[in-house]
């Protein structure tokens, strides 16, 4: 089965918008009957006001500890290389900041748990790419639920029967049928593993691809699920950075002085379409043709 992908631009969701009226505007003249709707998790939590401020957080002893050695010299000097990351990540692990980075690691401990502060990024759906100043985007409670919601909006408001899944960019780390997620997702047949998927997957080289986090429609396989999250999340692009020191080097800032009107002024693709096509085989009459 073939799939072609397209990523819908709208505006720069904030809290508060109406994800539902953006959704629906945007799609409106787009969807037809069996596609599939990719929408970022991200781009929902924002809206919802799933977003902490780093600034007024208090560091604890454990978050200053992660920060100081456990970034800056097991990931800066041993897992980053072990993980095969880019250079230009490990130079940053090894320079990771102190004061804002203790503040962000305090946030993970309180909002995913110890092992999930071990990872170096996007801590348990903890993200803080593509977003202003000091804040930080928490995980959706409930995804599963947002999805069917999306679908039944569109059935009702459209008239289109489609699939409707909400991605994260975060990986999920898959060989031999066996899928490990580095944080939780309402897939079946995808388990998650916090920081000892991402350790292995990353170690091990094993394929990499976009987390799905849900599926609403028919019955889904975690395959499938997850091809479509890696063609949605590489038709969607990385918007400002794939990183919080990408964005800020984008625009020439600090890490903390990336603004709204900034982010606003980069294409927004939280949507993509997706459209499955049967392959087409010539019958032995037209070969050669």
């Amino acid at each position: 089965m073939k799939i072609l992908s397209r990523a819908i631009r709208t505006k720069y969701w904030r809290p508060g918008d109406d994800y539902r009226r953006i959704i629906l505007d945007a799609i409106s003249g787009e969807l037809q009957n069996g596609d599939i709707l990719a929408v970022s998790e991200k781009a929902l939590a924002v809206t919802q006001g799933r977003l902490v401020d780093e600034s007024k957080v208090k560091p604890s002893i454990l978050a200053r500890v992660l920060t100081a050695f456990w970034m800056r010299v097991a990931w800066g000097r041993l897992l980053g290389s072990l993980c095969h990351m880019r250079k230009a990540s490990i130079t940053h692990l090894r320079a990771y900041p102190l004061y804002e980075g203790a503040k962000h690691k305090q946030v993970c401990l309180e909002q995913a748990g110890f092992l999930q502060s071990l990872r170096p990024f996007s801590e348990g759906g903890i993200d803080t790419t593509n977003l202003p100043y000091s804040l930080a985007s928490l995980p959706l409670e409930c995804p599963e639920r947002l999805a069917q919601e999306i679908r039944r909006i569109i059935a009702t408001e459209l008239g289109r029967a489609v699939a409707v899944v909400i991605v994260d960019s975060d990986k999920t780390y898959s060989r031999c049928g066996v899928n490990l997620a580095s944080r939780a997702t309402d897939i079946r047949g995808i388990v998650e593993l916090s920081f000892f998927a991402y350790i292995i997957g990353r170690a091990l080289r094993w394929k990499a691809r976009s987390t799905p986090l849900a599926w609403a429609g028919s019955a889904v396989s975690p395959e499938h699920a997850l091809r479509v999250a890696g063609l949605a999340n590489k038709a969607r692009g990385h918007g400002a950075g794939k990183t919080a020191w990408e964005m800020a080097a984008r625009f020439g800032v600090g890490l903390t002085e990336v603004d709204w009107q900034m982010l606003e002024q980069v294409e927004h693709k939280p949507i993509v379409i997706l459209r499955p096509e049967p392959i087409r085989t010539r019958s032995p009459a037209t070969q050669g043709l």
